[in-house]
């Protein structure tokens, strides 16, 4: 009788053990919601790219090779939103509500108002053209730091560089000219900063590694450390700091730490970028070759 007492509070403790280990786990497993799945929500297009969201959590990315920019609306419809985009790649919304655009056809950057009017911020350094702006962050001060990689476009009429370097440049609020902000780099592409304006990522495909930099007071960025080894083609913070890095895997998901802590695998030959959306900021999207994915997260998009 007591051999047979014994033994049940034996698994009855086991049990309770191994419900706590669950929920341990459950804790600190995925960042993705419960029962949440990949929802391919458009399609059709021929390379997306660039997702950035809007104060009312409206998100907008581009179809680069066919020169446009759509718009997913809280609704949950797409439609166009800009013609003739300037072959758009990177987007990124400043404080006043303009959408910043790395305008790859004439290698410039372009702010777009509401009313699709279009300025031409920057077209080069110290005179010389720019590689072609790929990816860009505004910082909470207004200032712009964009990634200027080469990749030989079959719609220009130039087939070398102008600047020998691949860099990462800072355009500070109200200025008309760009400061090199980081270079020693091999192919600098994704980038994005801390919401509170103090830390900078770049992502280094070329090289597979991403880095972080402090930004200083005037702009300028120093005390570079390796963050990861591993490139990305964009990149997103969530608001408790987790970095999203993108590329053949998918979603790669790292703490601050530069642990890897999530991973969300897409059924698909590249994963180009990716940024929190949504009435709640609490939808990730993903722009994956010809279309466009969300999945619903327990994490918050970083703002």
């Amino acid at each position: 009788m007591h051999r047979t007492i014994l033994l049940t509070l034996c698994i009855v403790c086991f049990v309770l053990s191994s419900a706590v280990s669950q929920a341990k786990k459950e804790k600190k497993g995925s960042l993705v919601a419960k029962g949440a799945e990949l929802q391919q929500v458009a399609s059709d297009y021929t390379f997306t790219e660039g997702p950035a969201v809007d104060e009312k959590g409206n998100v907008y990315f581009t179809d680069q090779p066919n020169n446009r920019i759509l718009k997913w609306s809280t609704d949950g419809t797409v439609s166009v939103f800009m013609e003739d985009a300037g072959r758009a790649n990177g987007l990124y919304f400043d404080n006043e509500g303009n959408l910043i655009a790395c305008a790859d056809a004439k290698n410039e950057l372009w702010k777009i108002d509401q009313d699709k009017n279009v300025s031409v911020l920057i077209d080069n350094f110290e005179g010389k053209k720019l590689n072609g702006p790929n990816d860009l962050w505004v910082s909470p001060n207004g200032g712009i730091y964009l990634t200027d990689p080469f990749y030989k476009r079959d719609y220009w009429d130039h087939s070398e560089p102008e600047i020998e370097s691949q860099n990462v440049y800072y355009l500070a609020p109200g200025a008309k000219a760009l400061t090199l902000a980081a270079d020693n780099l091999k192919q600098p592409n994704g980038i994005v900063g801390s919401p509170d304006g103090k830390t900078l990522y770049v992502a280094d495909i070329g090289d597979s590694k991403t880095y972080a930099y402090q930004i200083n007071d005037d702009g300028s960025l120093s005390d570079r450390r390796l963050f990861v080894e591993m490139g990305s083609d964009g990149m997103t913070l969530d608001s408790k700091g987790n970095l999203y890095l993108t590329g053949k895997a998918g979603v790669t998901v790292f703490n601050p730490q530069g642990e890897q802590i999530d991973q969300i695998p897409i059924n698909e030959n590249w994963t180009a970028n990716v940024c929190f959306g949504g009435k709640n900021q609490k939808k990730l999207f993903i722009t994956a070759m010809k279309s466009l994915y969300t999945i619903d997260m327990k994490a918050k998009g970083a703002r």
